[in-house]
């Protein structure tokens, strides 16, 4: 079955379960959001998604293959992983830092045509053609945002996993980034899971909705569906409401659950 699965994925960090038994499957040319308060396990489930950590138990499938049994070359080629902290230390221009996101394409004559070319699609997708020359260490944090978004692009992947990546950028460029990863999933057919923790803009971006309490799936369907209030209100404690807007439901946060 064509897809990227979690099949009943339990981890537990310093003794405490951070993943209780989770099932998820996710589809190409979809966005799916995976929303949940701290702790609940979001960035746990996309790093084991990625295969960057190793549950204790279960297993994560891409297209039937397991993704522990990929080599990482071969994993990169197909997943793209933007990490929530994505710090860049040293003084690189930000052309050259997009372009480390073809690494696992690049063959022992250096940067091909088709990998210039990628970086140069990826740039320009992310709104960041402009910045290439730039030191990376100069840029805002909303610009630097944009430039590793660009080298998750750069690398072309069937599925892209970004941690919070509408972090740090202004409520503009919010939206373009939404935009960018709808386009990538529904017109370039790349699967696409974000985590996020603003509700009403995850409603606005995904097709589906994953919440997460305490490392189990609360919720999983439409965003009408996922984002009920009594959904939110088991997984956040709080009194919420669910209106229409014209670019998809609102939420507002009413008080703390009685």
């Amino acid at each position: 079955m064509s897809g990227l699965s979690a099949h009943g994925l339990r981890l537990s960090l310093g003794g405490k379960p951070v993943l209780d038994g989770v099932d998820a499957a996710f589809r190409p040319g979809q966005v799916t959001a995976v929303l949940g308060p701290n702790g609940a396990g979001k960035s746990t489930l996309l790093a084991c998604l990625a295969g960057l950590r190793r549950p204790d138990a279960g297993e994560v499938r891409l297209d039937d293959e397991l993704v522990a049994a990929l080599s990482p070359r071969a994993r990169a080629r197909r997943i793209g992983f933007l990490p929530q902290i994505a710090e860049v230390a040293w003084a690189v221009e930000a052309r050259i830092l997009v372009g480390l996101g073809r690494t696992p394409f690049i063959g022992s004559r250096g940067l091909s045509d088709e990998d210039a070319a990628a970086v140069a699609e990826a740039m320009r997708a992310a709104g960041v053609e402009g910045l290439g020359e730039r030191l990376v260490t100069t840029l805002s944090g909303g610009e630097r945002a944009r430039v590793l978004i660009a080298r998750a692009l750069a690398g072309r992947p069937q599925w892209l996993l970004a941690d919070e990546p509408l972090t740090g950028l202004d409520p503009g460029h919010q939206l373009d980034a939404a935009e960018l990863f709808r386009t990538l999933a529904h017109g370039g057919g790349c699967g696409v899971v974000v985590t996020l923790h603003d509700l009403s803009l995850a409603a606005r971006l995904a097709d589906r909705i994953v919440v997460m309490a305490q490392g189990r799936i609360l919720a999983d369907g439409p965003p009408e569906q996922a984002l009920a209030p009594e959904v939110l209100s088991r997984a956040y404690g709080v009194e919420a409401r669910l209106t229409a807007g014209t670019a998809g439901p609102l939420v507002e946060v009413i008080g703390r659950a009685g």
